[in-house]
């Protein structure tokens, strides 16, 4: 079963073309990644399929709706949810409330019952609270939940977007750069996190320069240069395909 299908994206700003005629589907359940050198157009796909931009040409399905040019907030509410390469916290509140606050698109008692704090209100802070700290003890934070997201270390941090983008109960979580300037041990903790969403039946993908990190959690990998699909396929496929190698080490290799 296919959960999420793009047919023929392209994105152009003015004269150029950041990506042309890409397609490909990701099956529920893989880690799909998404990789090329640098100015590939990688992130203008995520950017593209969560809302932030709006393609030019083509279509984005998921889970049978038609969601291309959707604002990002309706996305979200589909079930699909993004971190990005540049860390975005609310780093004045702590932990828990940042987990908290992303949980909110999913309520429903509405300005009102906020303000006269009714029953209702009442049992989905409660409700909020409770999946928070859930979240927060799969990414290993318990022990920092009143602690201010801008105090926590670099690491810790990442696996905070983690719970964070967790929250909004998505099916389908993008990753851009997951681990971006992380150390080898804070590494392997996010790779490992980013195989353990499978218990919770998500469906994850992510853009990533690290190819140690690319062969060591994808299912798939889809292949970008110049922002042209050149590749896809098994990471032992994609190893050996010699368009990627020329894509990344030039045509005398």
């Amino acid at each position: 079963m296919y959960l999420l299908e793009v047919r023929g994206l392209s994105k152009y700003f003015g004269g150029i073309k950041a990506i042309e005629d890409v397609s490909f589907k990701v099956r529920d359940g893989v880690i799909m990644s998404i990789i090329g050198p640098n100015g590939a157009g990688k992130t203008t796909i995520f950017n593209c399929l969560t809302g932030l931009s709006k393609p030019t040409k083509g279509f984005i399905y998921f889970s049978d709706n038609n969601i291309t040019g959707l604002e990002p907030h309706r996305i979200v509410k589909l079930g699909m949810s993004r971190t990005f390469q540049n860390i975005r916290l609310f780093r004045e509140m702590t932990v828990l409330e940042n987990v908290m606050v992303a949980q909110h698109s999913k309520t429903s008692s509405g300005l009102f019952g906020s303000i006269v704090h009714s029953k209702k209100f009442r049992d989905e802070e409660r409700i909020i609270r409770e999946k928070a700290y859930e979240y927060l003890g799969f990414v290993g934070l318990s022990d920092y939940t009143e602690v201010l997201a801008g105090n926590l270390p670099y690491g810790a941090q990442r696996r905070l977007e983690i719970a964070r983008a967790l929250a909004a109960d998505p099916a389908v979580i993008l990753f851009d750069e997951p681990t971006a300037g992380m150390n080898p041990p804070e590494t392997a903790a996010i790779m490992q996190l980013i195989k353990d969403l499978r218990k919770l039946g998500k469906t994850t993908m992510l853009i990533e320069h690290d190819m140690k990190v690319v062969m060591g959690v994808s299912d798939w990998i889809v292949v970008i240069n110049h922002g042209v699909k050149i590749a896809e396929g098994s990471p032992e496929a994609i190893r050996k395909d010699p368009h990627v190698i020329e894509a990344y080490l030039g045509r005398e290799h």
